[in-house]
């Protein structure tokens, strides 16, 4: 298949299972929402080795938001093994629960004018997040936009929270590759891709700047106890080095977009204007994809597919 004059591998991207929290933060101006929502989603990246994958999923409006500001949803994207005997709800709530109140406490509730809101208030796991006792005894319960919420008194103000958030399973590592004839044809093509998902709701790009440039392979051939190493096959200054190099001729970069999201529709939209905006930049030879035989998780999502 080609689309554009770009061919497009005849392959899948392998994702696999996360529990998600949507997060609406809302300040005095979007500004300082969207500073609280970059500090808040600092640090997560990638499972292999950050607390959670997070990133912003969209710019509301003060129509949009329980109490009538501009904000940003945020979605934190957490991954959970429940050993067998354990409770599985009560584990998933502790691992999301200590997520939340790190990035809450620390990195929004510090920020000037910030309240925060459940972003997903029909699902059915609730993750208690208390974070009232700052107020040392002083805090207050209010409504606000039909939301119960607890106002805590700091220097600037008063801070506005829910305390409980719903959390749903996701799903995380929907993927894509860039491939392009120079460094630059390849990273404008991706940066083409991340500006049409920007646009698509319940999906985030974790990555900085939506890019992966160090994609990676499950495991190690030569380390055995890393969890994860460089995807030898898909770098181009080893395809003379390397047997079964997946790297086309012509082919001097590639670029990975990663999107975690609510549901799989959503990533296989995003993926499809991801991948058609890709493929209009000049130098963009090739779109694939990266699986790992099923050793990742259980969703696949074939490219031909999406179109």
């Amino acid at each position: 298949m080609e689309i554009n004059g770009v061919l497009i591998d005849d392959t899948y991207a392998e994702a696999f299972p996360t529990w998600i929290c949507r997060v609406i933060i809302t300040g005095v101006t979007r500004g300082w929402a969207e500073k609280a929502a970059l500090e808040a989603t600092g640090f997560a990246t990638s499972a292999i080795g950050c607390p959670c994958e997070a990133g912003i999923e969209a710019y509301l409006t003060g129509e949009e938001t329980p109490d009538g500001r501009p904000g940003v949803a945020v979605l934190f994207c957490v991954g959970v093994r429940v050993k067998k005997g354990e409770n599985a709800d009560e584990v998933v709530k502790e691992k999301v629960k200590h997520v939340l109140i790190e990035r809450i406490g620390e990195c929004i509730l510090t920020a000037p004018t910030t309240a925060v809101f459940d972003g997903l208030p029909q699902a059915a796991l609730r993750v208690p997040v208390k974070m009232n006792f700052f107020g040392d005894g002083f805090q207050e319960r209010r409504e606000v936009g039909g939301r119960k919420v607890f106002a805590i008194p700091i220097m600037g103000g008063e801070y506005i929270g829910e305390e409980e958030f719903g959390a749903v399973k996701g799903i995380a590592g929907g993927n894509f590759f860039v491939m392009g004839e120079g460094q630059m044809a390849a990273l404008m093509g991706a940066q083409a891709a991340v500006e049409a998902i920007n646009d698509v709701r319940n999906v985030i790009l974790p990555f900085p700047g939506g890019i992966v440039s160090s994609g990676s392979k499950v495991g190690s051939n030569k380390y055995k106890a890393l969890p994860a190493s460089t995807n030898e096959l898909y770098c181009p200054t080893l395809k003379a080095k390397v047997p079964h190099s997946k790297v086309p001729d012509g082919v001097k970069a590639i670029y990975e977009i990663v999107i975690d999201g609510l549901d799989a529709e959503s990533i296989k939209k995003a993926m499809k204007v991801g991948i058609l905006a890709a493929t209009k930049v000049p130098g963009v030879r090739v779109i694939s994809a990266g699986n790992y035989g099923g050793k990742l998780g259980p969703h696949q999502f074939r490219l031909h597919e999406l179109f």
